[in-house]
């Protein structure tokens, strides 16, 4: 009995540091009342393009913008890709991390200089194209002002990235886009 209580107990404790990211546990926001926003003109209406999904042979990161992180604190931003509705919730496509504040966009197919990528659900380095199917799938599009550096290598594991993520977060702001194939 104490050692499945005790299961449990590290069950919680480590599901807590992810929590507040809003990926792993939708009713623990950040508390803090730096609300950002993120757009893209190329992620508007209906349908995602077909060159930002698996769709092409070539798949290119789409274009992203956000304003509204909190200046002077910010000491860098992170950007999750996501999908809510994927069997295996949520599946990230794409964590990019220790972007510049002075940084707010990332062109379509390019990163920003000196930013790192983590590892996705498919356990590679990058960004995964999504797959959207004719049922359709909603994808977030989630940006966060992090008050530290993120001091993790490139192609760090997805796990520690979110908790790092999560620990610093001072700002986040979220589009979502459902698309069908």
């Amino acid at each position: 009995m104490a050692r499945r209580l005790t299961g449990v107990v590290m069950a919680a404790c480590c599901a807590l540091p992810v929590s507040g990211c809003g990926l792993f546990g939708s009713a623990a926001e950040i508390a803090t009342p730096s609300v950002m926003t993120i757009s893209s003109g190329e992620l508007t209406g209906g349908d995602k393009p077909v060159r930002f999904t698996c769709g092409t042979p070539h798949p290119r990161t789409p274009p992203l913008g956000w304003s509204g992180w909190p200046q002077g604190t910010t000491k860098s931003i992170a950007l999750v890709i996501d999908d809510s509705n994927a069997p295996i919730t949520p599946y990230v496509y794409w964590i990019v991390f220790n972007i510049s504040p002075a940084t707010s966009d990332i062109l379509e197919g390019q990163l920003p200089p000196d930013a790192r990528q983590a590892r996705n659900s498919a356990g590679t380095a990058g960004y995964e194209p999504p797959c959207p199917g004719p049922a359709g799938h909603t994808y977030r599009f989630t940006v966060y002002a992090l008050k530290s550096v993120i001091d993790l290598p490139d192609g760090a594991p997805l796990q520690s990235a979110w908790r790092a993520i999560a620990a610093a977060a001072i700002g986040r702001g979220r589009m979502t886009v459902t698309a069908k194939s």
